[in-house]
């Protein structure tokens, strides 16, 4: 009688395991997020990652070998500073282009909230989710305010050879994309020393 009982028990845990989402597994394997982890020094290698952008399609830092990353962090989508940094970036996107360089946003928030930010502000560049924290973690821009995590709203310049030259901390969502191109050459890999 009582190996019946421990079968059913069994099977129904298996079925709890099986409807628990990858997610979550990955989630609860990943390590602990650490929120003083220190960004990478002008002159380093930009850490490489693959995170999914808006449409879940997994985006490379190493696919774009040979041309300028904006590589950006901001707290969460669709929130006044986000949008305003957003739509800076958006507006610059060919300015941007006619200096060989992409723009990469990066924040903790989902593809699908990704997804939305984009179709509801035309925005047209790559927003990458990292809702595991490893990437924001990495450049060492994860913050936990009142115990939710999210990034720090800082944006790493990464030249063509794969090299972090510039960083800015505390961004100011207003200046952030003008002062990026402030510093970004018409041509080469050096940046614009007398504009930093």
């Amino acid at each position: 009688m009582k190996k019946p009982a421990f079968f059913v028990l069994a099977a129904a845990v298996a079925a709890a395991i099986a409807f628990v989402p990858a997610h979550t597994i990955a989630q609860a394997a990943a390590p602990a997020a650490t929120p003083d982890q220190a960004m990478p020094a002008v002159g380093q290698p930009a850490p490489l990652f693959t995170l999914p952008s808006q449409d879940g399609t997994p985006v490379s830092l190493k696919s774009f070998h040979g041309k300028w990353v904006v590589l950006y962090f901001y707290p969460r989508d669709m929130t006044p500073g986000c949008t305003i940094e957003a739509h800076k970036f958006q507006d610059a996107l060919p300015q941007f282009a006619a200096k060989h360089a992409v723009i990469l946003g990066v924040s903790v928030d989902s593809t699908a909230s990704h997804q939305q930010f984009c179709t509801k502000d035309s925005l047209t560049f790559h927003l990458l989710s990292d809702t595991d924290h490893s990437v924001v973690s990495a450049y060492g821009s994860l913050a936990s305010h009142n115990g939710v995590f999210m990034a720090n709203r800082n944006t790493f310049l990464i030249n063509p050879k794969g090299k972090v030259v510039k960083t800015w901390t505390k961004v100011n969502p207003t200046n952030s994309a003008s002062d990026v191109l402030a510093v970004l050459p018409d041509k080469g890999n050096e940046i614009k020393e007398n504009s930093m």
